[in-house]
């Protein structure tokens, strides 16, 4: 249901109070409200039970350039962070939004598939509690033998933690030496179950990588800066679920992509709910990949970055016009 009008500044003003913590003088200065109001706000907020980040985040919901840009890329929804001031990391504001999202779209007896990456564990680890019942949180790809907070097993098994859920762990590693390697174990029963059934999960939760030296493939180790940089040259745009995609989003043609134990892009299409987080400004060529590939259905963005998608869904509706 759309907040009405008359409801934003009580959704604003428990969002500033309540998530940042800013004080009620701040929070009238930043609203332009006398602190009076302020008060009386939070007090109604607290009355009518609207003061959890989940429910504020109706008020993004309804923000006109999230509406433009659902319009514009044809996506089921848009959450935008807003751009404060007063936020010394904007990027944490982006992980509140999209944790408080998440829980939104999760339903009892889902079924969720979880990638990883920094940002998809800053989001389990801000993550609210929640006891849903007969939930199953899978892992979307193979492990990292690198002790990152971030590895795929452990994403995944902290958001199944957070929603006192089952979790199920690929026991498998991300990328093998050999192609014939990763054939075989594909076609092991147990890793050919798991990633046959990914299709039928209800919900995945990732973000998308880059393909410089600051990609988590890189860092990781299971391609050199200079292996990647050949992988740039031949094409490569982005990383999703550990797999180089192009700018089509389509999984590139290359020797790496063979060698990796993921769930195919083809499967993560299945999926109904696709919700893709993205932080970083300097994931924008990344993020089109993936929007071009039709891996997002629901978007959680900065200010910044969405101005930027509509600018090119912009440019890029004129350009077809001319043509």
């Amino acid at each position: 249901m759309a907040i009405r009008p008359a409801e934003q500044l009580i959704h604003k003003a428990a969002w500033l109070y309540y998530a940042h913590g800013l004080r009620q003088d701040q929070v009238a200065s930043q609203l332009n409200i006398s602190r009076a109001s302020v008060a009386m706000y939070l007090r109604k907020a607290r009355e009518t039970g609207i003061v959890n980040i989940s429910t504020s985040t109706q008020l993004f919901t309804d923000d006109v350039l999230a509406r433009q840009l659902e319009d514009a890329l044809e996506l089921d929804a848009v959450w935008i962070a807003p751009e404060n001031d007063y936020v010394l990391d904007p990027s944490t504001d982006i992980a509140v939004l999209a944790a408080s999202v998440f829980l939104e779209l999760v339903k009892k007896g889902d079924r969720i598939g979880v990638a990883w990456g920094r940002t998809v564990y800053t989001i389990a680890d801000i993550m609210s509690y929640a006891d849903l019942q007969d939930v199953t949180v899978v892992q979307l790809c193979g492990n990292l033998g690198a002790p990152y907070s971030y590895r795929p097993d452990q994403c995944t098994m902290e958001i199944a933690r957070r929603l006192n859920a089952k979790g199920l762990n690929f026991y498998a590693p991300l990328v093998l030496t050999t192609e014939l390697l990763a054939h075989g174990l594909r076609a092991e029963p147990v890793i050919r179950e798991q990633l046959a059934d990914i299709g039928n999960c209800d919900l995945a939760l990732y973000s998308v990588g880059t393909v410089d030296a600051d990609s988590h493939v890189v860092k990781c180790g299971a391609l050199s800066p200079g292996e990647m940089g050949v992988l740039r040259e031949a094409g490569a745009a982005g990383v999703i679920a550990g797999q180089i995609i192009d700018a089509a989003g389509k999984a590139l043609d290359c020797s790496y992509n063979r060698r990796v134990i993921s769930a195919s892009l083809a499967s993560l299409r299945q999926i109904e709910k696709r919700l893709m987080v993205v932080q970083e400004d300097s994931k924008f060529q990344p993020l089109l990949a993936a929007l071009a590939g039709g891996l997002c259905t629901h978007l959680v963005v900065g200010a910044s970055m969405a101005r930027r998608l509509l600018d090119h869904a912009g440019a890029s509706a004129g350009a077809k016009k001319a043509s």
